[in-house]
């Protein structure tokens, strides 16, 4: 079953609520192999806490790293060195769907010579692109398209996180990449709100997955 790798446009635009959002909704496994920061608690537990089935597994990093930062700088600061065949070789074995959820955006790096696009590359993954609907939020969004085409990747669509104009239906269109859900402000995070857009999520991502 292939992968499906969660990345945004950039840091702190929802990735990891859309993540336990989309989770939910196909009740998949989830799986963050890079963490860097976590002094107020890993996505993976963000995703535990909030989910409600009882069938996804979330499996645990590859690297966790304390410092909040590029994983790059992160993991030589504890003496480490992010390499991809590691990750690769780490990738939980399960015949459930995997939700895997990036560090930051696409051109983020691991190490002196690879980026976070490379390891989407390694495990041809389907990506679906987080974007957080803000001032500048078109700008973020199309060059992370343009990459995706340019490298040819296998994208599943949008899903936005907030409200902002009418981005969302200008970033698809420009991008030619389906809207798959717009996730609107959520003033108060718990299980019930994410089991809410996840049955809202379920059908459009069953029909394109």
């Amino acid at each position: 079953m292939t992968p499906i790798f969660i990345t945004g446009t950039g840091t702190d635009v929802g990735k990891t609520l859309v993540s336990a959002i989309i989770v939910e909704a196909l009740k998949a496994d989830y799986w963050k192999p890079v963490q860097a920061g976590f002094s107020d608690g890993t996505d993976s537990l963000f995703v535990r806490q909030f989910i409600s089935n009882k069938i996804t597994v979330i499996h645990p990093e590859c690297y966790l790293l304390k410092m909040p930062a590029s994983p790059h700088l992160a993991a030589p600061a504890e003496k480490k060195e992010i390499r991809i065949k590691e990750i690769i070789d780490h990738l939980p074995c399960t015949k459930n769907q995997l939700i895997i959820e990036g560090a930051g955006g696409l051109m983020v790096p691991l190490n002196k010579n690879e980026l976070m696009l490379d390891l989407i590359k390694k495990l041809k993954a389907k990506v679906i692109v987080v974007s957080k609907n803000e001032l500048g939020s078109i700008n973020h969004s199309l060059l992370t398209a343009a990459v995706l085409k340019k490298e040819k990747i296998n994208v599943a669509g949008w899903v936005f996180n907030e409200e902002y104009k009418n981005y969302g239906n200008d970033i698809a269109r420009w991008s030619g990449f389906r809207v798959i859900a717009n996730v609107k402000h959520q003033a108060i995070i718990s299980k019930e709100t994410i089991k809410k857009e996840a049955l809202k999520m379920r059908p459009l991502l069953n029909a394109i997955l």
